[in-house]
């Protein structure tokens, strides 16, 4: 799973990041709600685990927004508030679970997965015409056909798919799909952009992912690519 972390405390931060890591998910980290609250929103994110003290904000305020925003990735509320009245108003600002600290590690892990599970339960379908994007499925249709993707492709196709129509810059590909740390070669976005034309084309899509130079890609119709 892909994870956004927001938290200050250092100690706790790195135990978290190190420990969520060698479970094989994939994590960002923001300690501030200056950082955060652009991140959730232009990375697609599986859980994102929100603290809610900041040293520059309230974290359950910045959830409020990110709900306002129409942002539905599931928020699991860390925080040392732990009475009842202040776990409703977690829940009540848009958190889809709360966990008290201290937590034990594995009731963390535990959470996170039920969080996804339902996530993946939700209906997630973006169309582009008559093209439909399945997360649930993880697969692209057009028509009675449909093509398998793998999760990388499926989330470079979420992104596209998202933003039809407009450039997407690289960087913002490679910080969506490989993550904010990503330092791999940066060519892999080709790479996986090619599989992605490859099945497309294997549902006879109407659909192109264009490349425009020196900016980005951008995912049109493609009697629109022909023109």
């Amino acid at each position: 799973m892909k994870l956004l972390l927001v938290e200050d405390e250092e100690k706790l931060a790195t135990h978290l990041v190190r420990g969520l890591r060698e479970e094989g998910h994939q994590v960002d980290r923001c300690s501030r709600v200056h950082d955060a609250r652009e991140q959730a929103r232009t990375i697609e994110y599986d859980v994102v685990l929100l603290d809610w003290m900041l040293p520059d904000g309230d974290g359950v305020e910045l959830l409020r927004e990110w709900r306002r925003a129409g942002l539905r990735t599931p928020v699991l509320v860390l925080t040392a508030r732990g009475t009842v009245p202040e776990r409703v108003t977690g829940l009540r600002a848009g958190a889809d679970d709360y966990l008290p600290k201290p937590f034990d590690f594995d009731e963390l892990l535990a959470r996170i997965e039920a969080l996804h599970r339902r996530a993946e339960g939700a209906i997630d379908l973006r169309r582009v015409g008559e093209v439909v994007l399945d997360g649930r499925r993880r697969a692209i249709r057009f028509g009675s056909a449909e093509v398998a993707l793998t999760a990388r492709e499926h989330a470079l196709a979420a992104e596209l798919f998202s933003h039809a129509g407009e450039v997407i810059t690289r960087a913002h590909l490679l910080r969506s799909v490989w993550g904010s740390g990503f330092e791999g070669d940066p060519n892999v976005l080709d790479v996986y952009v090619g599989y992605l034309r490859q099945k497309l084309v294997r549902v006879s899509a109407p659909l192109e992912i264009r490349s425009v130079r020196g900016v980005g890609l951008r995912l049109v119709p493609r009697e629109e690519s022909d023109a």
